[in-house]
């Protein structure tokens, strides 16, 4: 099993950053792919970012040039700094981790974090 906790979120101005931190459990080089999700208030579970062991990475439409994904293996975690950060950034985001495909996306995530809350005033 794997255990992943965010941290980093908060409250910051309309074009402000934030790091975000997925901490695993255990060695990221043995998880697939890990991801970070993002939920805004009334609105769905979307995705953020998403990097695989092998080092591919996709963007949501929505933050490509502003938020980048990054891992340190060292330290079993994975990043997500955000820049640029615009109110409807608000939401609270979530770490995800496969260790079966090489995807979070399409609900093969098998592990998730709790969450951090990320709000952006205007």
């Amino acid at each position: 099993q794997v255990q992943l906790v965010e941290s980093g979120g908060g409250l910051v101005q309309a074009g402000g950053s934030l790091r975000l931190s997925c901490a695993a459990s255990r060695s990221i080089v043995s998880i697939n792919a890990m991801g970070w999700y993002r939920q805004p208030p009334g609105k769905q579970r979307e995705l953020v970012a998403e990097i695989t062991s092998g080092g591919s990475i996709h963007y949501a439409d929505s933050v490509k040039g502003r938020f980048t994904i990054s891992r340190d293996n060292a330290k079993n975690t994975v990043y997500l700094q955000m820049n640029g950060l615009k109110p409807e950034d608000t939401a609270v985001y979530y770490c995800a981790a496969s260790t079966v495909y090489y995807s979070t996306t399409n609900s093969r995530a098998n592990y998730w974090g709790q969450g951090t809350q990320v709000t952006v005033s205007s």
